[in-house]
């Protein structure tokens, strides 16, 4: 069954960086590309980044855009979301999920942006 297993989410200054880590579980991770979501409490999900199953092609919003990278390993089935220059409108819970969207997600990461 397909599972996603997101990580690295903590409290960080405003300008500190953070990298986010989703294992993948349950499907043929280098057949699908992976997307970056977040949302805070009563906001709809908001899509941060995504990448294609090749690795070549990865896509940001405007908002993360130039601070914000996207990687995957398909060996480890792996998907990562290095954040810089941290913001406070940044904090929310992180998700990772294929594309298209599966039915199935993670628990999330939480980041903080707080000094």
């Amino acid at each position: 069954q397909v599972q996603f297993v997101e990580s690295g989410g903590d409290l960080v200054q405003p300008g500190g960086s953070l990298t986010l880590s989703c294992v993948v579980s349950g499907y043929i991770f280098s057949a699908f590309g992976m997307t970056w979501y977040r949302q805070v409490p009563g906001k709809e999900r908001e899509l941060v980044a995504s990448i294609d199953s090749t690795g070549y092609r990865k896509d940001y919003a405007d908002s993360v855009k130039g601070r914000f990278t996207i990687s995957r390993n398909n060996r480890m089935s792996t998907v990562t979301l290095q954040m810089n220059s941290l913001k406070p409108e940044d904090a929310a819970v992180y998700f990772c999920n294929r594309q298209p969207a599966s039915s199935t997600w993670g628990q999330g990461t939480q980041v903080t942006v707080s000094s």
